[in-house]
């Protein structure tokens, strides 16, 4: 079996793809030959593909590979927060933002997840990005961890989780956020200077 020879590079690269035999596995739910890679001892676990900076737990939670995320996520090595080199997106951001609720709740049992780590370029977190889609049962997984801030405002508009919520018309959400005694009902956007209570009068007015 190739997989046994020593003088075989498990970390290359595939030519066309750009991304490594792990990586592949991942992407494409390979359990199997996932942990078959893992069993080498030089295999770079955190390795990313040449062309978008991916690692292979991103690539597992991005396509909603619950049961890769699982054999990744077991491993000490493995660092659940490293963000895409391009799209800048970490893969609890990846999850959360395609609605991936098992992955999400696999990626939240590891102790040293930060779900705060924001988009780099917008400065979104999971939280708000769940939110922007409506993913009500991600939110509340997101919120129900002790570590999660609920008033973090994106770099761009300066729009926090509820002004989010509360603008799209999110009730389900809106109530999830107030029901932490945390969240900050003050906070306004850098762009239209507008409050998420402000937002909440409107949605009274409407009947939400």
């Amino acid at each position: 079996m190739l997989l046994a020879r020593n003088d075989l590079d498990p970390n290359i690269p595939d030519i066309n793809s750009r991304i490594a035999p792990l990586s592949w596995a991942a992407s494409q739910g390979r359990k199997g030959v996932v942990r078959l890679l893992l069993e080498r001892c030089d295999i770079s676990p955190n390795i990313a593909d040449t062309e978008l900076g991916r690692t292979p737990l991103s690539l597992a939670a991005e396509n909603g590979r619950e049961g890769v995320v699982r054999i990744l996520v077991e491993r000490n090595d493995i660092n659940p927060n490293i963000a895409d080199a391009k799209s800048r997106k970490t893969p609890l951001v990846l999850a959360a933002q395609k609605g991936h609720e098992e992955v999400v709740r696999v990626l939240l049992k590891r102790h040293d997840i930060d779900p705060n780590t924001a988009h780099t370029k917008c400065g979104r977190t999971p939280l708000s990005f769940a939110t922007e889609i409506g993913h009500k049962r991600i939110v509340m997984m997101l919120l129900e961890h002790r570590d999660t801030n609920p008033n973090i405002a994106d770099t761009k508009c300066g729009q926090t989780p509820l002004w989010l919520a509360c603008k799209k018309g999110y009730r389900g959400i809106v109530r999830l956020l107030l029901d932490r005694c945390d969240t900050n009902l003050n906070i306004a956007d850098t762009k239209l200077r507008r409050t998420p209570s402000r937002w909440l009068l409107r949605m009274g007015e409407r009947g939400l």
